[in-house]
């Protein structure tokens, strides 16, 4: 197997941004080579990683930065301000998110995704080359920025994909790709459409870096666990983005009777309608040996570097946070043998 990455999806559950520095300098003592950011609904992208930054030598990325809930120049000056702190070793993911994200939470417009982010990242690339940029797109225009202190060393643009065209939009004009929510199966086909898009652009496919966030389960698997599994894949399952995602994927069959109970509104029965097998591939768990054993299937089947998302539902924080801690360790490079 070719050289891979073992990433922190960070911040860690339980675990406050004061005490980041420390806890990751111990990832990074434990073979971690990197500490990847997410936003949804608490604490933005770049905070932990500046924080991380300041205090350890990890690579650093945000895995995403919205394209729709920043403006083009707040992005670009954000990014710059990580980059800062960690000088070329900041990564800045992209990506659209979902409608309830962008509309219901931040009153945009989820508008033509694949070319919102397309154009994001054009832009970018001349802001923060430190070119006076006037850009016209579909989706967004900028008048004569230019950043008074553009980045010292260039950061790489990942973007986040899910289907076929944003999918070929990170291999045209990415440096990565960013994947979530598939089986290691599922990896070569969204590998193969980048791979193939950055050759048709005449690039070296090889070096379009693939990413993926995997969801980590580290919770003992009794029945009430395996229910909570499934309530955390019907909130992501019956999102559009992620629902056509996985029509896509080819589990329109599997998924058919969950998706028609949620749409009547029968929650308990999109629920109970969650196929064993779509929880087994979807999440990483069990035993210590059999996560690090599935997280290798996802690296053998094409993901070059991988992030941990620890995921613990019992209700106690304290609990919670011992279980990262302890999946920290379990899990680490020099644990799994990486």
């Amino acid at each position: 197997m070719a050289e891979k990455r073992l990433s922190l999806s960070v911040p860690l559950d339980g675990v406050g941004l004061r005490e980041h520095p420390e806890i990751c300098q111990e990832a990074e003592r434990l073979g971690y080579t990197d500490a990847w950011s997410y936003e949804v609904d608490a604490i933005d992208a770049f905070t932990p990683l500046a924080v991380i930054g300041l205090h350890t030598n990890l690579r650093l990325g945000t895995a995403i930065a919205n394209v729709y809930t920043r403006g083009p120049a707040t992005l670009a000056e954000t990014a710059a301000g990580v980059a800062e702190v960690a000088p070329g070793r900041f990564n800045l993911g992209i990506g659209s998110g979902s409608q309830p994200i962008v509309e219901l939470w931040n009153s945009g417009k989820f508008r033509k995704p694949a070319t919102r982010v397309r154009e994001m990242a054009l832009f970018l690339r001349r802001a923060f080359a430190g070119e006076r940029v006037v850009f016209e797109g579909e989706t967004f225009r900028v008048d004569g920025f230019r950043m008074s202190k553009p980045p010292s060393q260039p950061i790489p643009i990942h973007i986040a994909a899910l289907r076929e065209g944003m999918l070929r939009v990170a291999g045209e004009v990415g440096d990565g790709a960013i994947i979530n929510w598939l089986s290691a199966e599922d990896v070569k086909k969204s590998v193969g459409v980048v791979r193939e898009a950055a050759r048709a652009a005449g690039r070296n496919p090889d070096e379009v870096e693939i990413t993926a966030r995997l969801m980590v389960c580290i919770d003992p698997l009794t029945p009430e666990v395996g229910q909570l599994q499934r309530r955390h894949l019907n909130a992501y399952l019956n999102v559009p983005v992620y629902k056509e995602f996985h029509r896509w994927l080819g589990r329109e069959r599997l998924l058919a009777a969950m998706w028609s109970a949620w749409e009547s509104g029968d929650r308990k029965g999109a629920l109970a309608a969650v196929p064993d097998v779509v929880v087994q591939d979807l999440f990483v768990a069990g035993t210590a040996a059999e996560r690090n054993a599935h997280v290798k299937r996802y690296l053998e089947a094409g993901v070059d570097t991988a992030f941990l998302q620890f995921i613990s539902f019992d209700p106690d924080p304290a609990v919670r946070r011992e279980r990262v801690l302890q999946a920290m360790r379990e899990m680490s490079p020099k644990a799994a043998g990486l």
